[in-house]
């Protein structure tokens, strides 16, 4: 074979080869919900499925638990920034809607870098207010899809999910997406 039938051959299979990583990168990540896709919120109407978690006291609540009444669903950790970033926004209005909306602050809990007393001690020493929920499994975040921190879920009275957030909220952010629930 000579040299131009071999630089032609070279060419195509690189077309080829280019082609079949486009198409594989536009599949893996078309229903990904991760780090790229910071600070995006996304519109849905779907069933929201059953966890459970630990609150404070040790009692295993279940999501369902609060069917009837709007939920946020929040999941973060003490140590990432965005999360602490959006958490005094969450009390702020935990305190003024915490009554007509159920807020859910679920704390990833891996054990090691995060664990329930390092959670307890930060919110203790922030003064916040609101219900802390623990996932010490990761089962609520694995059957929620949650790939990265913070990330809220909004769910209306009848257990469908409005909406989801990626990244940390502003306060004027997070009761646009409460309206939509209420």
């Amino acid at each position: 074979m000579n040299n131009t039938k071999k630089g032609l051959l070279g060419i195509v299979a690189f077309i080829v080869f280019m082609l079949v990583v486009s198409l594989g990168y536009q599949l893996i990540t078309k229903n990904y919900n991760g780090a790229a896709n910071v600070n995006q919120s996304n519109t849905t109407e779907q069933a929201a499925g059953d966890f459970k978690v630990k609150d404070s006291e040790g009692n295993i609540v279940s999501l369902s638990d609060f069917k009837g009444k709007p939920v946020v669903v929040n999941f973060w950790a003490s140590w990432c920034p965005p999360c602490k970033q959006e958490m005094p926004y969450f009390n702020e209005v935990y305190k003024e809607l915490g009554s007509e909306v159920q807020f859910m602050m679920i704390d990833i809990v891996d054990g090691s870098r995060e664990t329930e007393n390092t959670a307890k001690a930060f919110i203790k020493d922030n003064e916040y207010v609101f219900p802390i929920f623990f996932d010490s499994d990761q089962s609520a975040a694995i059957a929620n899809s949650i790939y990265s921190i913070p990330t809220t879920i909004f769910i209306d009275k009848d257990g469908n999910i409005v909406g989801t957030h990626t990244g940390a909220f502003t306060k004027s952010d997070l009761l646009a997406e409460i309206d939509k629930i209420r």
